[in-house]
């Protein structure tokens, strides 16, 4: 029914204006429907737009009752979806990181660095510019609040990357490995770099912040640009009762939590959308609403009619919503754009639309949408794209899809015209060899010009004035699949575990401190760790190994370390000095007999002074 209205109120603005009535639009949200004078309007949308991006954790195309689900209602995000321009064929990475990765630089995934969630390969390389940057230098305020998951470490930070406010958290969640005991609904959290612990529900703090953020902006005049990142509906899907009750009955227990989280998120945009009216900059800010990959939760109750999931490279692992609102930005009357699109088209996108020229002009790998936005005529030329991440622990050939127009080219074999088969069911590679050779030809171009960075490994900085000491993770295990709490507690990994890339930026004396479970948490090496999170709930862990060190192992570079350990110790120390440069770091705890049982998962490298010359020497 509001679409209805929304139409029928554009039909007859649209003919007032053909008649020479002075119109000004405005948001259709709420009860106001029209901004005032003609005047008025274009004084306002001279100003630089405001930007607000809004980014869910593994909600998918079909997690929305806009797009058809048949039993979860998201009336807010539905409502933004009637008066936007929607990407109905817009493509992201099927897992979370490489997406956001290729939000904030424009540049594919095995290019910038930040290619996959765990084995160390979760950075952008920090020789490309990244959107809060390029905003920053144009005069932007620039905030986050919620996920960042693009670097926990100086100079990797958001605070490092052009964030002036960050309210986030570290690792991919509350239950990554280095948060092991965090709770979505009484969430520790970092504000800039002072941690906190908030009495409010997850989502609820990262729209309030954000809110009360922009707030301050607005009253001082200055343009901004806003992410809101929520963890949720990733797993744990821990989120108050009273969201779960409308879905409990219709749907198993775990996808009516999936869905209650993204009724709690549906929620918060009807705040935030209402506070943007209020206040009066609707007209004058972009909102963009998007997800991380496809669905984790709700498939299995209704798929959109694509197939398979999150971590796919089928159309349901990373073909997702995109809406783009600016009601003073001339896009036109919402309507569907159902050309190809990708997250890296998003930064060149804005940076049009918000007139921002930066100098040098970043590298990107996306284009420009402007165009296609503001003239519903307007044309994108003929191109490909490719979908493609890290894998698990390393990226591989042709283990991605290509795409062109209805064409899907899966894992550099299977073909599947979306348009007739959206479920991708049946493979027309052997009907049509020649579009399967010209996908081919294209993505091996790619691959090579992206080859130099496929398999780079960003340092973790220690030793700097910024962060001493820096507490290190397995999430950064170089090649290595750990990046969870639970894996943790089964002492996944490997008998040793994986090495650090770390860079040392000071030359010196060095303690490093080797444990088992996090430092915060106080538990000994033979423990078997905490049972609770922070609030007091049970964590969901899977198998729990008490073990007998009776050695710990440091590694770095060539260079071995040993030092006796006792299951009631909480960590092993060493006293080590380190040059200016790159290197390798590992630890890892011995049994009695000598065998291997399990890397020091987690590490505390601080920096003590400069080095004697006697131990310069070691």
């Amino acid at each position: 029914m509001f679409a209805q209205v929304c139409h029928r109120l554009s039909v007859a603005l649209q003919a007032m204006v053909s008649i020479g009535v002075a119109v000004a639009v405005a948001a259709p949200l709420g009860s106001r429907l029209l901004a005032g004078t003609a005047e008025a309007a274009e004084a306002v949308d001279k100003q630089r737009p405001n930007v607000i991006i809004v980014i869910t954790d593994d909600q998918g195309y079909g997690d929305l009752s806009c797009h058809g689900n048949p039993v979860l209602r998201t009336p807010n995000l539905d409502r933004l979806h009637a008066q936007s321009v929607r990407l109905t064929d817009f493509h992201v990475s099927p897992v979370c990181t490489p997406t956001r990765g290729q939000l904030m630089t424009g540049q594919d995934a095995l290019r910038n660095g930040a290619r996959m969630v765990p084995a160390g390969m979760n950075m952008i390389r920090r020789d490309v510019p990244t959107m809060p940057e390029l905003f920053a230098a144009a005069g932007y305020s620039t905030g986050l609040f919620g996920k960042w998951h693009l670097g926990d470490h100086y100079p990797d930070r958001p605070l490092d990357r052009g964030f002036q406010k960050a309210v986030w958290f570290l690792g991919w969640g509350v239950s990554s490995a280095i948060e092991f005991d965090n709770d979505c609904e009484v969430i520790r959290y970092l504000d800039g770099t002072q941690q906190k612990i908030s009495d409010r529900y997850c989502t609820d703090l990262w729209f309030q912040e954000a809110i009360s953020w922009m707030d301050v902006q607005r009253q001082q005049g200055k343009p901004f640009l806003c992410y809101i990142a929520t963890n949720a509906p990733h797993s744990p899907l821990w989120v108050p009762e009273r969201y779960v009750e409308p879905y409990q009955d219709k749907v198993p227990r775990q996808v009516a939590q999936f869905y209650a989280m993204i009724a709690n998120i549906d929620e918060n945009v009807g705040r935030l959308l209402k506070w943007v009216e209020d206040v009066g900059i609707w007209r004058q800010t972009i909102v963009i609403f998007l997800t991380d990959n496809g669905t984790a939760g709700g498939r299995k109750v209704y798929d959109a009619g694509m197939r398979m999931a999150k971590g796919s490279y089928y159309e349901g692992g990373h073909r997702v919503p995109c809406f783009i609102c600016w009601p003073g930005g001339g896009l036109g009357q919402p309507r569907d754009v159902s050309v190809p699109t990708q997250v890296q088209d998003l930064l060149p996108t804005l940076l049009d639309l918000c007139q921002i020229k930066p100098k040098p002009e970043p590298a990107l790998d996306g284009i420009s949408l402007a165009k296609v936005l503001t003239d519903p005529s307007a044309k994108l030329a003929d191109r490909m794209l490719v979908v493609q991440y890290g894998g698990r622990v390393l990226p591989k050939k042709y283990e991605s899809c290509v795409i062109w127009g209805k064409w899907r080219l899966v894992m550099g074999k299977e073909l599947y015209d979306i348009q007739t088969d959206p479920a991708q069911q049946k493979d027309l590679a052997a009907e049509h060899p020649q579009v399967v050779a010209r996908m081919r030809d294209h993505y091996e171009q790619w691959w090579r010009q992206r080859e130099q960075w496929i398999f780079q490994y960003q340092p973790i900085v220690v030793g700097a004035e910024q962060e001493n000491p820096v507490i290190l993770d397995p999430n950064y295990w170089a090649g290595v699949d750990v990046d969870n709490y639970w894996r943790v507690a089964q002492a996944a990994g490997g008998p040793r575990g994986g090495p650090w890339h770390i860079v040392a930026k000071r030359p010196g004396r060095y303690r490093v401190e080797l444990r088992r479970w996090p430092f915060h948490t106080n538990h000994a090496l033979g423990s078997t760790g905490p049972k609770k999170t922070i609030f007091g709930r049970p964590l969901e862990l899977k198998k729990l190994l008490a073990l007998q060190p009776a050695e710990a192992v440091l590694q770095i570079g060539a260079r071995q370390f040993t030092a006796p350990a006792s299951p009631k110790d909480l960590g092993v120390v060493f006293q080590v000095t380190l040059p200016a440069e790159r290197t390798t770091m590992q630890g890892w705890f011995r049994d009695a007999d000598g065998n291997d049982l399990c890397g020091a998962y987690y590490a505390r490298v601080q920096y003590d002074g400069p080095a004697t010359p006697a131990e310069d020497t070691r």
